[in-house]
C-alpha cells in the first residue's frame, strides 16, 4: 500500500509540474497576442494609443495573474 501512495504521489508531482509549464506556456501566448492585437490597433488609430496602452496592461496583469495563481495551484499539489 505504500508503493502506490509513493507512486500516486511522483505521479501528481509530475503532472503538476506539467501544469505548472502549460499555465507559463499559455500566459506567454496570451501576452504576446494582447500586445500584437494593441500594436495593431495603434497603427490603424493613432490618436487612441494611450487608451489602448492603458487597457493592454491591465488585461496583461490579469493573463499573468491567472498564470501565477496556477503555478501556485501547481506547487501546492507536489508540495502540500
Amino acid at each position: 500500500m505504500e508503493l502506490l501512495t509513493v507512486i500516486l504521489a511522483e505521479a501528481a508531482a509530475g503532472f503538476a509540474g506539467i501544469g505548472a509549464g502549460l499555465a507559463a506556456i499559455g500566459a506567454g501566448i496570451g501576452v504576446g497576442l494582447i500586445g500584437g492585437h494593441a500594436l495593431e490597433a495603434m497603427a490603424r488609430q493613432p490618436e487612441s494609443m494611450g487608451d489602448l496602452r492603458a487597457n493592454m496592461i491591465v488585461a496583461a496583469a490579469l493573463v499573468e495573474g491567472v498564470a501565477l495563481f496556477a503555478v501556485i495551484i501547481c506547487l501546492l499539489v507536489v508540495f502540500g
